[in-house]
């Protein structure tokens, strides 16, 4: 049994495969960006999540539009890339939408092209890879798909790993089928596919995620609980869960912790894997995550092990660097 365990969970090597970098942009960086665009942000904190998906969403564009510079948006990887360290995680794939970053939303490989350079000098410094996943909003149409798909196809950047959709379902509505084509091409062009699904929606557009848009990992894909055969679909497959529990909780999908399905998943056969989703927004850490819920559901340090596995397992790194990781995993 580990005694030091806050010192242990840290050391132990564990990928973050669902984060936005939008919701991880850290107040005072954007306090700055403020300042240097001349915006009086006014008293108080102007970053207190309240309300539901929909407010939180608006919240994310209200920060992105602050940013001007491709230095800042270098400068923002960079850091990032240092808070990936800091929570212990060895490698991340971070989602990032082109439509929050108004100077952005029509020039994707400056988007990229600037990021990168940021995650490059974090490389240089020994810092965690950190692997794109440019995501669509779900309220997009099918030819802004198809463009995304086409840019990020011509861009070939080796830092984009997935094509991504997220955004409010309940406002949306189901756009898997609006959505299947490009997610196909971007398939066939060797990149990765991750889903928001089971978090606003139910246990239906999970399975529509994975049959439509042939996803690899399912972003939340929490109410899978609610039907049995895509529980099943997913265990069966193994299509790994990015799970977020205390996102869930802010966003009032659950009360507790303890009615959190995270568990039920896992013991179910269901691959898991914990994540903090807007860890700036949500004043949290994978650490304290995973404190939250070994405390919630009594994990034994190997069910800890396991899921610190599934993480590096569930990501877009690249297979030798999984070994290394993994590797690291079995001797903790």
């Amino acid at each position: 049994m580990v005694t030091n365990m806050d010192s242990w969970i840290r050391q132990l090597p564990k990928a973050e495969v669902h984060i936005h970098l939008e919701g991880s942009i850290p107040p005072a960086t954007a306090r700055h960006w403020a300042a240097e665009a001349g915006i009086d942000l006014g008293q108080g904190n102007p970053f207190v999540v309240s309300g539901g998906l929909s407010e939180f969403l608006e919240l994310l564009d209200r920060i992105c539009s602050l940013a001007r510079t491709t230095d800042q948006l270098a400068g923002l990887a960079l850091g990032f890339a240092r808070h990936v360290a800091d929570s212990g995680a060895v490698y991340a794939d971070v989602i990032v939408n082109p439509t929050h970053w108004g100077a952005w939303r029509h020039d994707v490989p400056g988007l990229v092209n600037a990021l990168d350079a940021g995650f490059t000098e974090a490389e240089a410094e020994g810092l965690p890879r950190v692997g794109l996943c440019v995501s669509l909003l779900r309220s997009q149409s099918a030819a802004e798909a198809s463009e995304l798909v086409d840019t990020l196809i011509e861009l070939r950047s080796p830092r984009v790993v997935a094509l991504a959709v997220d955004g409010n379902e309940v406002v949306s509505g189901s756009t898997y089928e609006r959505f299947a084509e490009a997610f196909q091409r971007a398939g066939a062009a060797g990149l990765r596919r991750t889903v928001h699904a089971g978090e606003s929606s139910g246990a239906q557009a999970v399975r529509q995620a994975v049959e439509l848009l042939g996803a690899d990992r399912i972003d939340h894909g929490v109410r899978a609980i609610e039907d049995d055969g895509v529980v099943t679909m997913l265990a069966e497959r193994g299509i790994p869960l990015a799970v977020c529990p205390s996102s869930n909780l802010t966003l009032g999908l659950y009360r507790t912790l303890a009615e959190h399905p995270i568990d039920a998943l896992r013991r179910r056969g269901v691959t898991v894997c914990l994540n903090t989703d807007d860890p700036a927004l949500l004043e949290i850490d994978l650490v304290g995550e995973y404190q939250r819920c070994i405390e919630a559901f009594e994990w034994s340090d190997d069910d800890i092990r396991g899921l610190a596995r599934a993480s590096i397992e569930a990501s877009f790194a690249p297979d030798d660097l999984k070994r290394i990781l993994v590797s690291g995993v079995e001797q903790s």
